[in-house]
């Protein structure tokens, strides 16, 4: 698995533990979402088109 996978994966489980657990904290909970999603892409990229 590639780092950025792992870190992408940590930062969703972070955000739905904190969708559910803390949902006062708002719009650092959904910065941590597209973050994860950023990385998830980034990753997706290198592993099926070759770049970056």
């Amino acid at each position: 698995m590639d780092i950025l996978l792992i870190i992408g994966i940590i930062l969703l489980v972070l955000w739905l533990l904190g969708l559910f657990a803390l949902p006062a904290l708002g719009g650092l909970i959904y910065i941590a979402l597209v973050i994860a999603v950023i990385l998830i892409i980034i990753w997706l990229l290198r592993r099926v088109f070759r770049l970056f």
